[in-house]
């Protein structure tokens, strides 16, 4: 399990430098200069890129760049807080800290929900309740989160004015409810709709059928064995979602006007804050890479049966 888990290291770190790599061409190949305005004159341009070292090879460029990241050096800001460091942006201005807050929560709510419905519906399979989870949980799978969010802005917060219009900066419990239902809507929904799938698996196995037979009572049944073997296929889907409902909330953000990193980030795309973007975007992505990292771990704490070695081990 170690040479196992060193390998996912190493290979984790690799396809972040690879994402670094792109994400350095991508910014580059976009037409153009960063400073470039209605005002701004060519000397201009060419003294604010000497300045940032954007006058330099792009091959040097991007030594520089992997280098200073490789030491904590995110880059400094162009655009948005001039001069500012990127790393005291994202980690020190609490942008960062507030998606994840905001991510956790949803997901806790996504988790906390899903499961239980897609047990219900799955052990409930053919009756009403079963149809009627079904039916809301592919209406909630099929909405887009930027349609909801501003369904439910528009209902609670402008024609109710049950919640406030704008969420801010998440001060009290009531700014929370509309961005957490928006962001974790989707989430819930699906882990309901794999969770049943799964449990209906689990429960059409001998092995369950044998425990029946035994006169093993229902509860037990269904939480000490179906259950857990259920749980598989959603562990694997909470690594990629992990991150990305804690990565994905700009939509949400936007909307409801909580000055997170999502909001942030979308400013710093539509200002070509080009330093921001792309430690944004490294910092998120490394997040994403470490989940799934754990989400391995995670299955031999699941299900003892499973092996992380390889054939080579």
């Amino acid at each position: 399990m170690g040479t196992y888990i060193l390998k996912r290291i190493i290979g984790s770190i690799l396809i972040l430098l690879l994402i670094m790599v792109v994400t350095f061409m991508l910014m580059n190949a976009i037409p153009g200069s960063p400073f470039l305005t209605e005002k701004s004159t060519p000397e201009q341009i060419a003294m604010a890129e000497a300045k940032y070292g954007l006058d330099k090879p792009l091959y040097v460029q991007l030594w520089n760049y992997i280098k200073n990241y490789l030491h904590g050096d995110l880059g400094t800001s162009l655009k948005m807080q001039e001069g500012t460091p990127v790393k005291n942006i994202i980690f020190h201005q609490g942008k960062f800290a507030l998606s994840i807050k905001l991510g956790l929560l949803a997901l806790l709510v996504a988790v906390c929900l899903g499961i239980p419905l897609g047990c219900l519906a799955a052990f409930y399979r053919g009756s009403w309740l079963d149809g009627l989870l079904r039916v809301v949980t592919t209406i909630g799978v099929a909405i887009p989160t930027f349609v909801l969010a501003a369904l439910l802005l528009v209902v609670f917060s402008v024609k109710l004015k049950w919640m406030p219009t704008l969420s801010g900066s998440l001060t009290d419990a009531k700014s929370y409810i509309l961005p957490v239902i928006s962001l974790s809507s989707y989430y819930t929904c699906y882990i309901a709709k794999l969770m049943r799938t799964s449990m209906l698996d689990a429960i059409n196995q001998d092995y369950i059928r044998t425990a029946r037979a035994k006169g093993v009572k229902t509860k037990a049944l269904v939480l000490k064995h179906a259950l857990r073997n259920s749980l598989i296929p959603v562990v694997t889907y909470l690594g990629p979602v992990t991150a990305g409902i804690i990565t994905g909330s700009f939509v949400v953000e936007s909307t409801f006007s909580v000055p997170g990193l999502g909001k942030y980030f979308v400013q710093c795309v539509m200002s070509r804050d080009y330093p921001v973007i792309m430690a944004t975007t490294v910092v998120l992505s490394a997040l994403v890479i470490f989940a799934m990292l754990v989400v391995d771990i995670a299955y031999k704490i699941v299900d003892p049966r499973i092996t992380l070695t390889t054939k080579e081990d």
